[in-house]
């Protein structure tokens, strides 16, 4: 007696179906995942930011945490629009190398409990830059304005 039962993911239909709802789902992740820098990108320019990143020994605050906020958050629109996405991602990373570095180095603290927080943004950080090295790697997908650049610039 045989049990061959056509399987939902062993058609070619299904399979391309998946894969539409899966590519369809990619500006949502995009969305989720730079949320946190075009939120926090305006805040750089709050003079509370400044004092504190100035206290946290970051040289020259005035300037480098305006810039950083503008990095972020053009870096995080970059992604989230999916226009010169791999670009933006990179940009991304450059700001998250020096301020996980310089703001969460939580092996200097000596109060344990404020050093478990900085351990949990340290990670938190280092979470976002594992994100935006897969989007400098793979791309904005098919939901995107680099698509849409390269589907014209192939077709015309």
């Amino acid at each position: 007696m045989s049990v061959a039962t056509p399987s939902a993911f062993s058609s070619r239909t299904a399979l391309g179906s998946t894969r539409n709802l899966t590519a369809a789902l990619v500006p949502v992740g995009r969305a989720l995942f730079v949320a946190i820098f075009l939120m926090s990108g305006p805040s750089h320019f709050a003079p509370a930011t400044i004092a504190y990143a100035r206290s946290a020994g970051v040289p020259f605050a005035e300037f480098l945490v305006p810039a950083s906020g503008v990095l972020a958050f053009l870096g995080g629109l970059s992604v989230l629009l999916g226009w010169r996405a791999r670009v933006g991602a990179a940009m991304l990373v450059a700001f998250l190398v020096p301020v996980t570095l310089s703001m969460h180095s939580f092996w200097t603290v000596r109060v344990p409990m404020m050093a478990q927080i900085e351990f949990a943004m340290f990670m938190k950080n280092l979470g976002l830059r594992g994100g935006a090295l897969l989007v400098a790697h793979l791309g904005a997908g098919s939901y995107s304005l680099d698509a849409r650049r390269e589907s014209a610039r192939t077709s015309g």
